[in-house]
């Protein structure tokens, strides 16, 4: 392989969301085995964890800026904490309701700063949450307490398969991304069966997006930003646990991948210049 076959195929770089964590009394950075594989099994891509440290320009860390220019792109995992209602004019949470500010802090620029560079970005339940309130959407904070929702809760149990099982349909919205996404990987039903599992969801949708995908009961399931330089697409189920296994989910990850190695592509062109 000669220097300018390099160049032209490198293996695309991405950044997988982390949070910090009490590990016996120790702070860790730390994010989900199935989030961080998906990248290599979903597309041969190159998985790195992205540390929550805060606000990272206040901090003096780096700038988001910064971080994504370095990236080709970035996946948004979940998480069992949920996004603080100051960030978009909500009430505040109940004392019992588990949070992140630490985490809050480090996404929301970082996902504004990812749109703005065009550096792909996928968001996975608490991500697609993180990529609405970014761009001035809101939240349902107890979406089971909502009229007219059924609890999206995860279920007690410590089997794994059995927690991530298929729940629930999606009716893909017609002419969508994702309706194409489906057409063209041989699925004719215009809904899909997926492993939504979350307390939080969309209400009013930020400025700028679409819905690729609703629930029976009408959570938003899907969103895209189709006036987006990259990809920019967020799921509310877990995509990442059945990659290969589940068509749509291995279809989403392979847009997501190809969106990702064009811009390592152009990102190895203009390092060789420089």
């Amino acid at each position: 392989m000669n220097r300018i076959d390099r160049i032209s195929a490198p293996r695309p770089l991405i950044g997988v969301s982390g949070e910090l964590k009490d590990f016996n009394g120790f702070d860790i950075q730390s994010a989900g085995h199935k989030y961080v594989f998906s990248v290599v099994e979903g597309f041969g891509g190159m998985p790195v964890i992205l540390p929550s440290l805060g606000d990272v320009e206040a901090n003096g860390a780096y700038s988001a800026a910064e971080l994504t220019e370095r990236l080709d792109g970035i996946i948004l995992t979940g998480g069992r904490s949920n996004i603080e209602p100051h960030h978009y004019d909500g009430e505040p949470f109940r004392p019992e309701t588990y949070r992140d500010p630490v985490r809050d802090s480090t996404t929301l620029p970082l996902v504004r700063a990812a749109v703005a560079h065009g550096v792909p970005l996928f968001g996975i339940c608490r991500g697609i949450q993180e990529i609405n309130v970014a761009f001035g959407g809101t939240l349902h904070p107890y979406l089971w307490e909502v009229e007219g929702k059924r609890d999206h809760r995860m279920p007690q149990t410590d089997v794994m398969e059995d927690r991530f099982a298929p729940r629930h349909p999606v009716q893909l919205t017609p002419d969508s991304y994702f309706a194409q996404i489906a057409s063209t990987t041989g699925i004719d039903e215009d809904s899909i069966v997926v492993n939504s599992l979350h307390g939080q969801a969309i209400d009013r949708l930020a400025e700028g997006f679409v819905i690729e995908a609703l629930s029976e009961d009408g959570v938003i399931e899907g969103i895209s930003m189709p006036s987006a330089a990259g990809f920019v697409v967020g799921v509310q189920w877990h995509a990442e646990f059945r990659v290969l296994s589940h068509p749509f989910n291995h279809a989403l990850y392979a847009e997501f991948g190809a969106a990702a190695k064009r811009r390592a592509v152009a990102r190895s062109h203009r390092e060789s210049v420089v």
